[in-house]
């Protein structure tokens, strides 16, 4: 393994409890919380591991929704009077801090996930959501949030590459995207400084717009791609538009139905996670169309892998044989290197989601998607499963039936 990506907590550079008591949203950075990402960093780099560092993934302090509402206000993205533009301050600390060792950067995780889950369907934070009348949250309204929130995301991406570009030259910069729903209205305006006129017709006037000058910064605001895949879904057309109808917000306006049939037959075979079907050919048709369409931009498959169950009365000698893993890995891997070789897709690396079994968002602990075992009932000890071993043949000696070209891959 020669590289490592985490995510930087935004609320422990900058706590909420600093932010409170300063109007103008900045604050000094919390030594502590410094210290501790320096020390990671520094141990990474002594056992020969890069580290690929992700600035935003879901957890904005406290003190920034409580003052504006956080990502629903412009106020996050532009400098005023008044004010910073509080992302790209807290981003340019960590440049200014960490920046003379890392040298792979990452703004935002899965954006998509975050508008809809925070702002549509009120299962992540901040919870906002109208769908059904506001049966399942107080505020919000999924029509049009998710959509402001999405913009402001990336006019703080676009922000923070050209404050990057202009200071810190060497710095590569990443935009993490989930590819298996439609994230093209993020890839469309970091290629073609627009959004795409399908979902322009199909939102009309509650999709913001961007001005020329936004839509120049957007506009190739981005080194490499990063793409998050774990599965793929087949679609069919909402011919009757029920679903918006009832619905009435962002996730329906596509117009499509997400099926994992066709012809009464399964795209593939289920992880734990019900949403986690196993299409290893979908790699490969990911990245093919990625080339097509945007013209073979560098991309950076920065997570990808599948959960088993967290069964409290399987045996441990069961749940170290991850086969299933291994088999998995070893499609989707190969898959992607045909990508490479038959179409000459411009891929440079992989991570494998995950290092170690962890607490994920939907599923909390029960389900484990690590290569290694972690005893959540003995101090949280590793247990190395039989995927460790799998991919230390596959990059230190080129076997179990996969070659190791020699681009980076790593796990987060």
């Amino acid at each position: 393994m020669d590289a490592y990506r985490f995510s930087i907590s935004w609320s422990r550079i900058f706590p909420s409890i600093l932010l409170f008591f300063l109007l103008d949203g900045t604050g000094e950075p919390n030594e502590e919380g410094l210290n501790y990402y320096n020390s990671l960093i520094n141990t990474l780099l002594d056992k020969g591991i890069q580290p690929y560092v992700t600035l935003f993934h879901w957890d904005l302090p406290q003190a920034l929704e409580d003052r504006y509402g956080g990502w629903l206000n412009s106020q996050i993205v532009y400098e005023t009077k008044l004010c910073r533009d509080d992302f790209v301050h807290y981003a340019s600390t960590c440049f200014k801090e960490f920046g003379d060792r890392v040298k792979h950067w990452i703004t935002f995780n899965e954006p998509h996930n975050f508008a809809i889950e925070g702002y549509d369907l009120g299962i992540q934070a901040p919870g906002r959501c109208s769908i059904l009348s506001h049966i399942f949250c107080r505020e919000g309204k999924s029509s049009t949030e998710p959509y402001v929130v999405a913009h402001n995301i990336l006019l703080a991406h676009a922000g923070a590459f050209h404050t990057y570009k202009q200071h810190f030259k060497l710095l590569l910069i990443i935009l993490i995207v989930k590819l298996s729903k439609c994230e093209y209205r993020f890839l469309d305006p970091l290629m073609f400084g627009h959004y795409p006129p399908s979902m322009q017709k199909l939102v009309g006037d509650r999709l913001p717009q961007f001005s020329a000058r936004a839509s120049m910064l957007v506009s190739g605001s981005l080194d490499f791609v990063g793409i998050n895949h774990y599965t793929t879904l087949y679609v069919r057309n909402d011919r009757m538009r029920i679903r918006k109808l009832v619905m009435n917000d962002a996730s329906t306006d596509a117009a499509v139905i997400p099926t994992a049939y066709r012809h009464g037959k399964k795209i593939g075979e289920t992880a734990a996670s019900g949403w986690l079907h196993i299409v290893p050919w979908g790699m490969f048709k990911l990245m093919k169309h990625i080339k097509e369409k945007y013209g073979n931009p560098p991309v950076i498959i920065t997570e990808n892998g599948m959960d088993d169950a967290n069964n409290r009365f399987s045996k441990l000698e069961d749940d170290l044989q991850d086969d299933k893993r291994i088999q998995y890995h070893k499609d989707y891997m190969s898959n992607l290197l045909d990508a490479i070789r038959k179409e000459g897709c411009n891929v440079h690396g992989y991570f494998v989601w995950s290092l170690l079994d962890n607490w994920e968002w939907n599923s909390g602990y029960t389900v484990r998607f690590g290569l290694y075992y972690i005893d959540y009932n003995n101090n949280l000890t590793r247990i190395p499963k039989a995927s460790v071993e799998w991919f230390r043949q596959v990059l230190a000696q080129k076997t179990a039936g996969l070659e190791y070209s020699g681009s980076t891959v790593a796990s987060s």
